[in-house]
Parts: C-alpha cells; structure tokens; sequence
C-alpha cells in the first residue's frame, strides 16, 4: 500500500504515513517501521512528533525539491570506492592493506576512511555496507579435509550392510566416544530456566588442576529400537574401554532384546580406541566373540567423516542438550543427567559408572594378531571385516 502511495505524497505525508505507524503499533515498533518503509528512524520519529501538532506551521513544513542536506555519497564521489578496498575480500592479501590483520568493524572502517579525507560514521558505514550488499557474516565449517575416493561408496556398503542385519532381525549398533569433561565446578555451555538472580556459580578458569577428575562417556547406540547405552569411564580411553563398553550394552540391554541373534554389526569411527589400524580393538572384538558366540562385523566410517556416525546426532547431541547450563559436579551427576535424557521420539539411554582401570600403550605382537580369526571383505577390508568366534580347545 504504502509503495502505491509514495509517488502522491510529499516529504511531509511520507513522514507522517511512518508516525501514523508507529502510533497503530506502539513506540517500540520505531525502528522495524524505519527498516520496512526505507526512511530514516529520525524522519519516523519526527513524523510521530507531526501527528501531535498538525497545526504548526513549523511542524508541517515542507521543504523545496531539492532542499535539505546532500547525501555523503554525492559530496565525495570516491566514499563508495575508498570504502569497498577496505573491505573487498582480495585485498586480504594485500600487505598494504591498513586493515589486513585487524577487524573489519564499522569504527575501525570509519576511522581508516577518516584518515583518508573521507569524514563519515560508523552508522553511516553500516547503511553503505548495506546497500553494497555486504553483511556480517561467520565462518562456515565445510571443508573436510582431503577425502577418499571410495568415500560415498563406503556410506553406500554400511547403508546395505545395515539394511541386510536389520532384515534378518540382527543387532547393528553405532558406537563412538564422547569428548572428556572436566568433573567440577566448571561452567557448562547453555542456560537453563531457574530463579531469578540464582544462577549457579562456578569456577572463572576451567583450569584441569581445579578437576576432580575427567570422564569419557563411550556410547553404544541401537538404530532400531532407539535406545543407547553409555559407559562413563574415569580412566584412559583405549580399546579395551570402549569393547568393555559394548559387552556391558550386550549384557545389560542387547541379550535380551536379541535372544536369536546370531551376529552383531558393529558402526565405528575410522580413528581412536575404536579405529581401523587398532591392533587392541581387533584383539578386545576377538575375546568379546568368544564371550558371546555370535560374529562381530565391523564397518568403519572413512576418514574424516565420524559427523554421519548416527551416534552423533541421534544420541550425543540430546545428552549435550539435556546437560545444558548445568555444571557438571561430581560422578554422580554426570551418570544421572545422561541416564535421564530423552526424546520425543522415545529415545531411552543406560548409563553406568566404569571404574575399572585401562592402561595405555599395550603392544600386540604380530602372532597375538596372527591368531585372531577375521575375515576382511573384498570391499575395502581394511574398514570392513568380521570376527567369528574361536573354537576352544
């Protein structure tokens, strides 16, 4: 409506169309009323001033076409220019850049074209970085690194893979390890609602020396019946730990859910006490077979691609969520606020203290390796492979 009527009006109806706005929407609306009719704030307010003296002949002035103070822009013809070289992205690398290791903030932009004859704001370089389209923006994480040729290919064997357990009833679990935390008084990202003024004080330093100690939470989570076991583990993070982690889901939750299951499918990361060169890991597999009775297939995430774990998004992301803006304080808590997550959508989570302990640097020699019974598949055997039981005796 208002774009129909512009060309009817002078500056004075423009003005008092914007106070006439704001004063249907109330004071507060100033600014998005400036924003959505492309007039400057003081020209609302100074039209809202209008509705109250319609009579004043100095309130209802009108000024001849052409009157009123130039734009900066038609005062110095080279404001535009002078400005885009400081914030063209090229001149990043130029080393005579005055702005090239330092914020490219409105005051630091106005300040620069100030030293060059250039007098203007720093709200008045906002408004021209606007209309030269430029916005503030981020970094934005989209490069993964080199990738594998084989990489999409891999996501398409684990999908198959997946689909082929789950038809037959198996078991197919996601795994990985949570990031440490530090246990303590430490300030914990996120809010949570609380009385007024009472929020939970902590430490200013998130030093390790303040710790009472850091747990790793490694998580097993089951796709198909969206439930997940964690275990918090006080000592290293090795492979013993994290195998040790999936026999505790089998006993505690697996065994009984899959009383037929012949084999189990195992997802993990391409690195860490769960990774693909692991010597440990295929040794802890191997004796976690023989436990069980059941086959262990491994499918292994390529490099640099742990993000599509579904462990990822489907479990550790709702513990984050469920722990927000709570400090992690003792054992005790950490166990309960991960036991006591859940979803929407039904997601259930086990969790258990580990207090046992796991000493790094173990070497496997090259018989101990020798002896474990894998089968690699034709297909990248290096990330896919299957561990059978030993035959006693």
């Amino acid at each position: 409506m208002y774009d129909s009527l512009v060309p009817r009006l002078d500056e004075r109806g423009r003005r008092r169309f914007a106070g006439a706005a704001v004063k249907a929407c109330g004071r507060p609306c100033i600014s998005f009323v400036a924003q959505t009719l492309g007039l400057a704030r003081n020209t609302v307010v100074s039209g809202y001033r209008d509705l109250g003296f319609p009579n004043s002949a100095e309130k209802s002035r009108v000024r001849a076409k052409g009157g009123g103070r130039k734009k900066i822009t038609e005062k110095n013809n080279s404001l535009i220019s002078e400005l885009e070289k400081l914030v063209e992205p090229l001149t990043r690398g130029d080393p005579m850049s005055p702005l090239r290791w330092t914020c490219k903030s409105t005051q630091k932009l106005a300040n620069e074209l100030s030293k060059g004859g250039c007098k203007v704001s720093p709200r008045t370089v906002s408004a021209l970085l606007k209309s030269l389209k430029y916005s503030l923006q981020a970094n934005r994480k989209t490069r993964e690194g080199a990738t594998h040729p084989d990489r999409n290919a891999q996501f398409f064997f684990i999908n198959e893979r997946v689909q082929a357990f789950l038809a037959e009833g198996q078991p197919a679990i996601s795994v990985d390890a949570k990031k440490k935390e530090l246990v303590g008084e430490f300030k914990n990202g996120g809010k949570e609602w609380c009385p007024k003024g009472t929020p939970d004080n902590v430490n200013v330093y998130d030093f390790p020396n303040l710790a009472k100690g850091k747990v790793t939470p490694f998580g097993v989570f089951d796709p198909q019946r969206n439930e997940g076991w964690v275990s918090v583990g006080i000592d290293h993070d090795t492979s013993s730990f994290a195998v040790e982690s999936i026999r505790r889901w089998w006993i505690e939750m697996g065994k009984s859910a899959y009383l037929n299951a012949s084999k189990l499918l195992i997802m993990a990361d391409g690195g860490g006490s769960n990774g693909s060169r692991n010597r440990l890991w295929k040794i802890e597999l191997q004796k976690l077979s023989n436990e069980m009775g059941l086959s262990i297939n491994v499918c292994h995430f390529p490099p640099g691609t742990s993000k599509w774990n579904k462990i990822e998004h489907r479990m550790f992301s709702y513990i984050s969520k469920n722990w927000r803006g709570r400090p992690l304080q003792d054992l005790a808590t950490i166990v309960n606020l991960i036991g006591a997550t859940t979803t929407t959508k039904g997601l259930k989570i086990k969790c258990a203290l580990d207090t046992c302990d796991y000493p790094s640097g173990i070497k496997i020699s090259d018989k101990d390796f020798a002896d474990i019974s894998i089968e690699r598949d034709d297909f990248h055997g290096e990330w896919n492979y299957s561990i059978s039981p030993q035959k006693s005796g």
